[in-house]
């Protein structure tokens, strides 16, 4: 039970004035029970459509998606309580003027009293090093803060499982190597889509997404060194001095 399994799943949707529909995933499946899972591939590949699926932010054409035995269509509510979501850009999620009351805000759920929850959106602001920053206005802060802001909302109601959208994208080095402890010190099972391919050797199990399939499914290493054969390949058509934009880092 608690894994998340694809079962033959497809997603499709309409293009804009046209009858026809584009595949964005096909064919699908997959049974994921390890603790750190990175998602890699070239932008427009079905990353994002493959994480989104986790939390039914995309339902599926076809076949089915269950996390922890509850499936994202049918049990939907259950499911986004299970499955904290930080997206790319964080401002897509901090909703409240200040990191301290959006943290307060995740808690409002669970956490009835204010006291109760003032302590303890305190102490996983303190967790992650932002006590100092909690109170300023978010618009104040540098995309990583807001970055760490967002991901200490999310994890402050304690999901099974946390999905990373590119977490890293908007990162100094500094709060890189912060999010990656983080990462690497957490009881929950991650699943993170990036570029940085350092932080996903540090994966136990790595996802190749190659056109909307899955174009190898194995070891942190072997997945790294698959995508840069895939890159080189696509690279050989260029000629030299081209600039693209998915050379992986």
């Amino acid at each position: 039970m608690n894994s998340i399994h694809f079962d033959g799943v497809a997603v499709r949707v309409a293009v804009d004035g046209s009858d026809t529909a584009k595949t964005l995933l096909h064919n699908v499946s997959l049974e994921l029970p390890e603790r750190r899972i990175g998602v890699i591939g070239a932008n427009g590949s079905g990353k994002s459509t493959l994480l989104r699926l986790l939390n039914g932010l995309v339902t599926p054409s076809e076949g089915t998606v269950a996390v922890h035995g509850d499936d994202t269509v049918a049990n939907v509510r259950r499911v986004r309580g299970n499955v904290g979501f930080v997206f790319t850009d964080p401002l897509s999620q901090l909703v409240m003027p200040t990191g301290r009351e959006d943290v307060e805000l995740s808690l409002r759920r669970s956490v009835k009293n204010s006291k109760e929850r003032a302590a303890r959106a305190e102490a996983v602001l303190a967790r992650f090093g932002l006590l100092g920053l909690a109170d300023q206005s978010i618009y104040e802060l540098s995309g990583g803060e807001r970055q760490l802001l967002a991901l200490a909302a999310v994890l402050a109601v304690d999901p099974k499982v946390l999905v990373l959208d590119e977490p890293s994208t908007l990162l100094d080095l500094r709060n890189r190597e912060l999010l990656r402890r983080t990462i690497a010190s957490l009881d929950q099972q991650v699943i993170m889509s990036t570029h940085d391919l350092d932080l996903a050797l540090d994966m136990d199990r790595v996802l190749v997404v190659e056109s909307g399939r899955i174009a190898f499914d194995g070891g942190a290493a072997a997945g790294v060194a698959h995508y840069r054969m895939l890159c080189a390949a696509e690279l050989e058509g260029f000629p030299s001095g081209t600039r693209t934009g998915d050379v992986p880092r």
